[in-house]
This record gives C-alpha cells, structure tokens and sequence, in this order.
C-alpha cells in the first residue's frame, strides 16, 4: 500500500502506508470558498431541522447537549436515532454513510451480526459481570496474545485508561518518571498525556524545539515534546534527559490531525534510539489497532515496541481496551509495582464482543476492506489531478483522508499551515450530501467491513462535484 509522486523533494513515507501528491496544482479562490460556505451552511440549516431541535433539549441536560465534547460542532452536531451496517438515520430520518465509524471502534460494521449473536449469548447465557477470573477473558487474552504478538496483556474499559497504564507501567519498571511525547498527539484524557495536543502554535515555541504547553486544568510532571519524523531532536532530548525519562509514548501513525505518515526508517530510528538510552518505548495503537492491519501498526510497520495500548477497534462498539507488551516489562503488574484495578475490565459482555471482532476480522476479510479504501483514494487522486486542487490523498490500511496542502503534511506545524477554509468546506459538502466524516480538517473515512466500492463510489461522487463547484 503505497503511493507517491515521482521525484519530490520531501523524505518518503514509510512503504506500508499510502500518499499520493500531485507534481502540480493551482490555488483554489479563496472567496469561492466562502461563497459556497456560506451556502453549504444555509443547506445545512433547512434539512436537519430534527437535530436542532434535538441539540436544543440535549443542551439543557448535558453540557453542549454531548457526550463527549468532540461531538459537538457550531450550530449544533447531527444526532443520530440509529444505525447498520454502514449507514446511520439522523433524526430527520436522513440515511447518511457514516465513514467516521467511531473511529475505528465500528471496524466490524454497526449491529454486525456476529457481534450481536455473540452479545446476546453473553446477555442471556453467560451474565454481565463477574468481577472474578472468567473463562472468557483468558480466551480473548489468548487470542490477542497471539494476534498482536504479545507476551502478556491486561484489559481496560477506555483508551485512557490503557494510555495511563502504560505509563504508569513504563515509570514502574525503569524508576524514572518524564515522558516524552510528540506534538500534536492525542492519547485520551490523562493527564501526563493531555500536553501540546493541538496547541496554539503562538505558544509552542520553535518548529524545531517544541515548548510544551499545557492546559491550566491538568497537572502532568515533567513531559517533553517533539516533533513528529524529526528523529534528530528526538535524539538529542533523550540524550540529554536520559536518567529521567521513563517512555516515549506515540502513536505510529498520527490520527488525531488527520493521517501523518512515519517517514522510511522513522520508527526503526526512534525504536533504536530508545534501546541506546533505556528509555522504553510505547506505541499508542488506541485509533490504528486492526484498522491498519490484522495484528496492528507495529506489526505490520515492522517495529516492536515495548508496550501497546489497543481500544476502538477491538471491542466491535462496546467499551473495551487493553495494554501488553514485554513479558519483562508487564511483570511490573505481576509483581505489583505497578498496580492496575478496574470493576469492568474484561466483563463477558465486551469479551463477548472482543471474540466476534477477531473471528470476523479475518486477514482476508481486512485485505478486501483495505482494497475498497485503495481503489477509492486512487479515484480521488485522479479528480485532485483532472482540477489541480491543491490537495493529497493520505491512507493507512482501512482508513483515508484528503488533506488540503500541496507537500505532506509530516508534523504537526505542517498540518497547522493546512487550508483549514476548504478542509471545512469538503467535509460540510459531504454533510449536506449524506456522508459523515469527522468534522474540519480532522476529516478522515474509514472503510469497514461492511462498506462496499458503491458505498466508496458516493464520496468519490461528492468529491466530484465539490471539485467542480470549486472551479466554477
């Protein structure tokens, strides 16, 4: 799965993933974009009537009438009654694809049948919750062992919590306390981690040398940041906070601003600087997991870490994450030097759900998905080429973006530099016309199980006819 254009000026990206950037382009004009906004928003307004008036009510109960703060976007977000497969019905009762997926916790599709047969077996056979050792968590522990190429693993309920284990794990095995993390890197709520996500780059100090900033609200310790695919600095900071330092926790490929690709040698440079300074290291595979691949983006980006956190994906829908690594570095919670609790972990009912995603994520099923993905991006590519938009397409396994910028995006800077107008514009344009993709320039699909090349062929269509609109 790769795709580059001939000759460019910029490091490759790693073999394993997919970018494609056209040689030329030509500047799209800027007050089309807002006439068209302007317009998308009033089309926007006049057909989801149901979620504005759903938002309403919401607002008066939960803060931002959300769940999760994500969720929400000004006016108000679309709310959903229900879903299948790969299409939701709002409350105006439009179908809309969803290609946001919860992103990547619906690889298997929404009410896949397996999942819901196995769910309901849990539910009426099995129980809840036992809140002892179970069978059925040390099956799904076995399966996992095996799939992801893990010596021993402990599950948890969310990607936070899997995160901060992690780390808790990693300081409990080498005495040592800072972390560093890259700029931009998003991994859950906990506080060591919630530094220079998405920060004001007025704040951050020097591409080059990242200041960390940190919001008001979080107490984090000592946590240094670097940029993504600059191995250099990277280097440097380990060298000179070697003794103090306990991991670098990353996730391989970035998701959380849209898709950033390692470049070639990338993470074999990071994995070899960590074992030159006995800093251990932990890939954050809460977003990539099956989604890249039948055993995950370290397996198939051909570099070990030391620990790995896995959630969405794995659980089908239901709350359910996991950390495992190193049989020498898990010891830690065998021994308890790092002392890991939690009420729900490994119930029957998400393990009932964790067993149907490995039995239905087959290397062939995942393979057929990911050639979907391809075979979309590829017709992208070509209408980004027909109207020189100064666009790119980016892919890693079953998931894909279009990225507004005429270079890759390789760190968070670049990505800061992207045309946010027009990312919002085509994610808004493919709203209006039934497909749902994270909002803003974090627009990025995945392809599920479920989706079809006709599904793909619908966003292939929009794109079509934003493309023409924006040349018009």
């Amino acid at each position: 799965m790769t795709a580059d254009a001939p000759a460019t000026p910029w490091p490759a990206h790693d073999p394993a993933t997919w970018r494609h950037v056209p040689a030329t382009s030509t500047p799209v004009d800027q007050g089309r974009v807002e006439e068209l906004m302007k317009a998308e928003w009033e089309r926007f307004a006049a057909t989801t009537p149901g979620s504005a008036e759903h938002n309403v009510r919401a607002s008066k109960s939960l803060p931002l009438g959300v769940t999760s703060s994500f969720q929400h976007w000004d006016p108000y977000p679309i709310s959903v009654a229900s879903a299948r497969g790969a299409w939701l019905t709002d409350v105006d009762g439009r179908q809309l694809l969803d290609l946001s997926m919860g992103f990547g916790a619906m690889l298997v599709g929404h009410l896949n049948p397996t999942m819901v047969a196995k769910v309901t077996e849990a539910l009426e056979k099995t129980g809840t919750l036992f809140v002892t050792p179970s069978p059925t968590a040390t099956e799904v522990a076995e399966r996992f062992q095996q799939r992801f190429g893990l010596d021993r693993l402990r599950f948890t309920n969310s990607g936070t919590e899997a995160t901060m284990y992690a780390v808790r794990t990693a300081r409990a095995v080498t005495g040592r306390k800072a972390i560093v993390k890259i700029e931009g890197g998003y991994h859950g709520g906990y506080d060591a981690l919630s530094v220079s996500v998405k920060p004001a780059v007025a704040e951050a100090g020097p591409e080059e040398a990242p200041i960390p900033v940190t919001p008001f609200d979080v107490e984090a310790g000592t946590v240094h940041v670097v940029p993504y695919n600059d191995l250099a600095r990277l280097q440097a900071i380990l060298a000179e906070h070697k003794d103090e330092i306990a991991a670098v926790v990353m996730e391989p490929v970035l998701e959380n601003i849209s898709i950033v690709l390692p470049d070639a040698g990338y993470l074999a440079g990071v994995r070899a600087a960590c074992d030159e300074t006995g800093v251990l290291l932990v890939f954050d595979e809460v977003k990539t997991g099956l989604t890249a691949g039948y055993a995950g983006a370290s397996q198939r980006l051909g570099v070990t870490p030391d620990l790995v956190t896995l959630a969405k994906s794995i659980g089908g829908g239901l709350p359910l994450a996991a950390f495992g690594g190193k049989a020498e570095v898990m010891a830690a919670v065998t021994d308890g030097r790092m002392a890991h609790f939690g009420t729900y972990n490994g119930n029957p009912l998400v393990m009932a759900a964790a067993a149907a995603v490995d039995e239905v994520c087959t290397v062939e099923a995942l393979a057929a998905a990911e050639e979907v993905n391809v075979g979309a991006m590829a017709k992208l590519d070509a209408l980004i080429t027909q109207y020189e938009l100064p666009a790119h397409t980016v892919g890693f396994g079953v998931k894909g973006a279009v990225t507004w910028a005429t270079a890759p995006v390789r760190n968070y800077r670049d990505y800061k530099r992207t045309d946010f107008g027009v990312a919002e514009l085509s994610w808004l344009w493919g709203v209006n016309r039934g497909i749902l993709t994270p909002p803003g320039l974090d627009e990025q699909w995945l392809v599920s199980l479920a989706h079809t090349p006709a599904d793909m062929d619908l966003l292939v269509g929009e794109f079509a006819e934003l493309a023409e609109a924006l040349r018009a």
